[in-house]
């Protein structure tokens, strides 16, 4: 016994030939696979979803009772009182059966994957929040904004309304994602003040409201409508900056951000705006109340509150590398970047490599059709002679299109390999330009629709794909400054297409012209990318797939190189 002993040492206890175990494998009794550190800084490209190398997760222990068992003597009473059950007492308990079997299977869903340990769930509810206040939104200020505005005949009204509602975002939204990387233990504060401000402008309404006319002044309308809006793009840059830090070790941020806008969708979107337009409707022929904005005071309340409950961790701002758009070229250049630099507060910075330039491009492309059609449409609606029911259908058809394209673009995408996402983004791109020609050739409200649902399907897609470009060629210490500052210039390039919506005349195949015009150039510049090449000097593919960090600035690069 002893010679084998000798001959065969147990790995890992004794010394002599036996190698100690690994220490960073990631393998921990009682918790979870969590991978404490990435070999080099690239991550080997996915073919199948890996566990994740989230360096800002504390362990993730096992699941533990949650003491919810049912008593074994409650169902013994239970089945006896069963017999004494009066009609009435048996629709309550079905219903209350019905909702505690709705409750468990939103709770599963949201706390799936170890979710609920690494602080996705506790991000969903503010998103979802979020999902309903814009709908709120969109019921309260639907007859009193857009469909006023598209009313107006004469042209500077509508310059007005365009100067107003959507040119300021364009002028804040690059100043989003900078000042992002600037924010250092604040994140979960911003994302509660964006409801917060919400309830501000929202009382601000509520206050101004005229119940005879059942509107509102304008000096009061046109601000707070900019600013809820402002402030719903800001969440979503704040919300893409935290989210790879609750990413669960399990799935990768393709299916977090899938999660999240099916979430967003069905809770915010469906059941908040059903809300919004169940109270608006009684509120209005009742009290004469905005009730859509009430609701829109208790969801931003309730979402300020729930982004307070997102765990600490996501404060966690060491050792973070700013992401860029731009590239500079130093591949001539002898680097020593092992250590920042003294004295220089961001030594160093992270440039967007070729797939995630390209994948940019086409997402802004296909982004700028999402914001023609959201506002494009109500204008064609309300400038044409028609009823009050056929202005509902026909926005109702377009909204229906795009609401289905949404939610088949989001399954479709949580089930994609990725292996090409640069590729695909490039199809999606393709595919949407070629939509909106077909709508400008035809000019007819079913092709309208088509367009409008292949839009939205491809969107969905294209940005999984980003998500998936952005996961597997950055650093994990730059992938929340890069959400951040992808987010900010895709909301930029909803605005774009927004304002091309409020501008152009009330003719569908004058419009789509006009779109498609935008988005030819977009499309070109996204294909030149993919190949290697830029339209736009610094902006474009002509850049490795995976660069390497460079300094911040020349002085800086002097000290780096020595020259």
């Amino acid at each position: 016994m002893s010679e084998r002993r000798r001959d065969h040492p147990t790995p890992g206890r004794g010394t002599g030939t036996g190698r100690p175990r690994p220490q960073n494998s990631g393998e921990h009794p009682g918790t979870a696979n969590y991978p404490s550190d990435e070999p080099g800084y690239r991550r080997a490209r996915r073919d199948s979803p890996t566990p994740s190398a989230n360096r800002y997760l504390p362990p993730l222990h096992e699941d533990h009772d949650d003491g919810r068992g049912t008593d074994p003597s409650q169902r013994r009473i239970d089945a006896e009182a069963a017999h004494r059950i009066t009609v009435t007492r048996a629709a309550a308990l079905r219903s209350r059966e019905m909702g505690s079997r709705m409750y468990g299977l939103v709770h599963r869903a949201a706390t799936a994957d170890g979710a609920d340990k690494s602080g996705l769930t506790a991000l969903t509810w503010p998103v979802v929040a979020n999902f309903a206040v814009d709908a709120a939104m969109a019921v309260a200020l639907a007859n009193t904004l857009f469909f006023a505005a598209a009313s107006a005949e004469s042209k500077s009204k509508v310059a007005l309304y365009l100067l107003i509602t959507i040119a300021p975002f364009a002028v804040i939204a690059p100043l989003i994602g900078p000042a992002l990387d600037r924010l250092q233990h604040g994140r979960r504060v911003a994302l509660a003040a964006s409801f917060g401000l919400r309830t501000v402008l929202a009382l601000v309404l509520i206050m101004n409201y005229d119940s005879a006319t059942g509107s509102y002044p304008s000096w009061v309308l046109y601000p707070c409508a900019l600013g809820m809006m402002v402030l719903s793009k800001s969440f979503s840059v704040l919300r893409s900056a935290v989210t790879p830090r609750v990413m669960p070790p399990t799935i990768d941020l393709v299916r977090v951000n899938s999660r999240l806008t099916m979430f967003g969708l069905l809770g915010g979107t469906i059941v908040g705006g059903g809300i919004a337009a169940g109270v608006e409707y009684a509120m209005t022929n009742l009290f004469r109340q905005p009730g859509a904005v009430y609701v829109i005071i208790a969801m931003s309340v309730a979402g300020a509150w729930l982004a307070m409950q997102i765990p600490r961790w996501v404060e966690v701002t060491a050792g973070e590398v700013p992401a860029t758009l731009s590239y500079h070229d130093h591949s001539g250049q002898p680097r020593r970047m092992h250590e920042p630099l003294r004295g220089a507060t961001s030594a160093l910075r992270q440039p967007l490599g070729r797939n995630i330039i390209t994948s940019l491009w086409g997402n802004c492309t296909i982004k700028a059709m999402v914001g023609f059609l959201f506002l494009y449409p109500a204008f064609v609606a309300k400038s044409h002679d028609a009823t009050g029911w056929e202005q509902l259908a026909m926005l109702g058809l377009i909204g229906a299109a795009a609401g289905i394209g949404n939610f088949a673009g989001n399954f479709t995408a949580a089930r994609l390999k990725l292996g090409r996402p640069s590729a695909l983004v490039v199809r999606c791109t393709i595919a949407v330009s070629a939509a909106a020609l077909v709508a400008a050739v035809a000019g007819t409200l079913v092709v309208v629709a088509v367009a409008a649902l292949i839009t939205s399907g491809a969107s969905a897609i294209a940005k999984a794909s980003l998500d998936a470009s952005l996961q597997d060629d950055l650093p994990e210490e730059s992938r929340a400054s890069a959400f951040g500052r992808s987010e900010s210039v895709l909301q930029l390039a909803w605005v774009l297409g927004g304002a091309v919506g409020v501008l152009v005349y009330t003719e569908l195949w004058v419009g789509f012209t006009a779109i498609t015009a935008l988005l030819i150039p977009l499309l070109a510049q996204t294909i030149v990318s993919f190949r290697g090449d830029s339209l736009i000097p610094g902006f474009g593919g002509n850049r490795p797939v995976m660069v390497e960090q460079e300094p911040v600035d020349h002085t800086v690069s002097s000290v780096v190189t020595g020259k």
